[in-house]
């Protein structure tokens, strides 16, 4: 697992352009800490994504517990970066000024070791399941699934909403899943 680039790219400056747009005043203050930590670490990274990546082999194996602090705030590209900040920009101004900040740095936090741990019961069941032990080697990155568990939330407290995904207008209990089709084909993997 390598990262395709670092630096500036093209995900990155349209990353900085949804930030401008929507304003730095206009964003609150755990949000805001959530986006720049994570391009903080995308710019510089604390380590190869082969060993911030999360897994059963090198997480719960080899006992390096820490992969499940670091394995959300690390993305594999600047588009994958781009596509987890866009989507936590929106649901972070919603649920922070709803839930405010306290309860959203909780909710980020708890959910970010959570979503690591759920991936590795996920990865050791498959594994079991089709007596496949590759499974339990397969490293993830990325703010995905903490964004998928932002976004039941933010569901709960906005019923009958919609969002825009790329231009189209879809209801917000079906965006989550728009969104991760979307993801994965303009960055597979």
């Amino acid at each position: 697992m390598q990262r395709r680039q670092r630096g500036i790219s093209a995900g990155l400056l349209f990353l900085f352009y949804e930030i401008s747009r929507v304003g730095f005043q206009n964003i609150p203050p755990v949000t805001l800490g959530t986006l720049a930590l994570n391009i903080i670490l995308f710019l510089n990274p604390l380590g190869p994504l082969s060993e911030v990546c999360i897994s059963v082999n090198e997480s719960f194996y080899r006992k390096n517990w820490w992969r499940l602090l670091l394995s959300p705030i690390h993305h594999a590209d600047d588009w994958h970066l781009y596509f987890n900040m866009v989507s936590m920009l929106w649901k972070g101004i919603m649920l922070e000024r709803k839930l405010g900040s306290a309860w959203l740095a909780y909710i980020i936090a708890v959910f970010s070791v959570l979503i690591g741990v759920v991936y590795m019961v996920l990865e050791y069941a498959l594994a079991e399941f089709l007596g496949d032990p590759t499974y339990k080697m397969v490293c993830a990155v990325g703010f995905s699934g903490v964004l998928f568990a932002l976004k039941v939330l933010n569901n709960h407290y906005n019923p009958g909403r919609f969002s825009s995904v790329l231009g189209m207008q879809i209801s917000n209990k079906y965006a989550c899943w728009v969104e991760l089709v979307a993801i994965h084909l303009v960055s597979p993997g």
